[in-house]
């Protein structure tokens, strides 16, 4: 099984002692329950693409600090390549930003949060089950570090979970493109780190509060098996 994952950002070099860039971090999650993926990294953000949808047969779109609304030709070009995916056979896996993008390319709409920024640990309440949510959860603890979110899915659209300050948390759209605003494969030491770097733009009682919440159980390899499923069981 051929991955790619679409780097939508890098880490910070004072921070990539923690848990190294993103293609560091996606494989050590996700090679826990898929031994078998092989990943393959697309540097989006300074334009380098897969040469066609077929490259591979999964892509996992990862955070940024970039914003799905900006005028970034990378960003349309990102925009139509989901467009090509969802008209394909292969998967999308949007995380944070890529979530985004999945609900801005197919008519969504994405906006800055009303309750501003949502960090540390929240609690996604599951509102619908599918058969690949296996073990089936009410609940899942996962790390967040977003300011902008899907505030209208697209069309054709299935909400899976919701938390109490992000309505439209996971989604799918059609039976190979899912959404999870959270970011399953942060280590806790590193989304801790950004919080710290980000006070004054996140707010000290903000962020008091989400490193508090660091002392909650993540279920990071759940979702993770959730997502492997939702590729197997539909592939």
């Amino acid at each position: 099984m051929k991955i790619g994952l679409l780097e939508c950002d890098h880490v910070r070099d004072e921070l990539k002692h923690i848990a190294g860039d993103y293609r560091q971090m996606f494989p050590v999650l996700f090679l826990q329950v898929a031994p078998n993926w092989e990943f393959q990294f697309f540097d989006v953000c300074n334009g380098h693409f897969p040469e066609s949808v077929d490259t591979c047969d999964v892509y996992i779109c990862t955070g940024s600090k970039s914003s799905v609304y900006d005028d970034e030709e990378w960003i349309s070009r990102l925009k139509e390549f989901v467009r090509e995916i969802h008209s394909s056979k292969s998967f999308f896996i949007g995380i944070c930003f890529g979530h985004q993008i999945l609900g801005e390319a197919l008519g969504g709409k994405v906006r800055k949060s009303d309750v501003g920024w949502c960090v540390g640990v929240h609690a996604f309440e599951i509102i619908k089950t599918e058969e690949w949510m296996d073990p089936g959860l009410s609940t899942v603890n996962l790390l967040m570090m977003c300011q902008d979110q899907v505030v209208r899915l697209p069309p054709a659209s299935t909400l899976l979970a919701s938390t109490a300050d992000c309505p439209n948390a996971m989604f799918t759209v059609g039976e190979n493109m899912l959404g999870v605003q959270a970011h399953p494969e942060f280590p806790k030491e590193y989304d801790q780190a950004l919080m710290q770097l980000r006070v004054e733009r996140i707010g000290e009682e903000k962020v008091k509060k989400g490193i508090e919440s660091l002392e909650l159980h993540l279920n990071d390899l759940d979702v993770a098996g959730w997502i492997h499923n939702f590729i197997d069981l539909k592939n």
